[in-house]
């Protein structure tokens, strides 16, 4: 690992690495010289942000074990042992309230956000373990796994699950010199919650709830990101760091 301002060399594989948070990460990274594999479900737009950024495309199902499995090979035979992980690929599936939230929805959100961190973190501690990697991993965790929003319960508990798993894996990992950290952010402006175009009193709702008043972007997220990814946050592991605009302070 190297320290913020230069991954020079380091092989980050960004989950969710087409757009939003995933995609403003990977293009951070290779800007600061790492190799990446921009990892997406969507591989048509893997591969156009990975051929803008110069990094390597790979499609990627993250509730499908097999697609994880062959995914991680694929970057570690093109580019190198991995590094990073940087871990965004996630849904929020719909919503409603629990007695009437369809069971589909809840085993949806459930595979691609809980499943599939589990698989990532998984398959990525092996591949380093494997090549004696010191790597970090950085998991997308929500703010809504420590403050509830009525009609998110399904979500938001995929995440309160993530947070279980990644103190687990920094417990398990640390002795091999893997340190598992998450950014838990509040909401933020992607194609997939596409705020940007919301009616104002959709967005009235959350910027309320914010006392810094605005809905965060993904630049807003990834200095933090590219800090626990790198040496700089040597001793850090274990950590769920809200990027929130303040918003648990209203509970």
């Amino acid at each position: 690992m190297t320290a913020v301002g230069s991954f020079d060399g380091v092989v980050a594989f960004v989950t969710g690495g087409a757009g939003g948070i995933g995609g403003a990460v990977a293009t951070a990274l290779a800007e600061r010289g790492a190799k990446v594999a921009v990892a997406d479900l969507n591989e048509e737009a893997a591969k156009a942000h990975a051929d803008k950024i110069g990094g390597l495309a790979v499609g990627l199902d993250v509730g499908d074990a097999d697609s994880v499995a062959a995914a991680v090979k694929t970057a570690t035979d093109a580019l190198g042992p991995i590094g990073v992980l940087v871990h965004t690929a996630g849904i929020v599936g719909g919503g409603g309230p629990l007695n009437g939230l369809p069971v589909e929805v809840f085993d949806t959100v459930s595979r691609v956000n809980f499943r599939g961190t589990f698989l990532i973190t998984q398959a990525v501690a092996n591949a380093m373990i494997a090549a004696g990697t010191k790597g970090a991993m950085v998991h997308i965790s929500s703010a809504g796994a420590f403050s509830p929003t009525p009609g998110l319960g399904h979500y938001e508990a995929t995440k309160a699950g993530m947070n279980a798993l990644i103190r687990s894996a920094a417990l398990e990992l640390a002795e091999h010199g893997i340190r598992v950290n998450a950014v838990a952010p509040g909401p933020v402006d992607t194609p997939m919650t596409n705020f940007s175009a919301a009616p104002p009193e959709a967005l009235a709702f959350w910027t309320e709830r914010i006392p810094l008043g605005r809905i965060a972007t993904p630049a807003d997220l990834v200095p933090q990101i590219l800090l626990l990814a790198s040496a700089d946050a040597r001793h850090i592991t274990g950590t769920i760091l809200p990027v929130d605009g303040g918003q648990l302070l209203k509970g």
